[in-house]
């Protein structure tokens, strides 16, 4: 992947510095991932919320919403890439506080 590809897709909205280095720590996914049972969901039993970036260029914004809401999560959308925890950590900082509040 070309440093355009970096910015453009797994770390748009991040500074090239920065995402020059995100991408170089990332780890590919690992081939066992498609093949070994993980057991049972989290999310049958605990609450959960979700922090859609809409200008995810990864993981499409409509895959997300379907993934969370089949998750029956607390679903919330905020304008940022996939890295939206570097990006836009407010928002996801909300989103914690929403879950915090919720469940204590």
């Amino acid at each position: 992947m070309t440093s355009s590809d970096q910015l453009t897709c797994f770390a748009n909205g991040v500074d090239r510095n920065q995402a020059a280095l995100l991408f170089a720590a990332q780890r590919p996914a690992a081939l066992n991932q498609f093949f070994e049972a993980s057991g049972p969901p989290a999310w049958e039993t605990i609450p959960s919320w979700s922090l859609i970036g809409t200008a995810d260029n990864v993981i499409p914004p409509a895959q997300q919403q379907a993934m969370s809401t089949h998750a029956g999560a607390q679903i919330s959308t905020v304008n940022a890439g996939h890295l939206s925890l570097v990006t836009r950590p407010n928002a996801v900082i909300q989103v914690i506080e929403a879950a915090v509040d919720t469940t204590t």
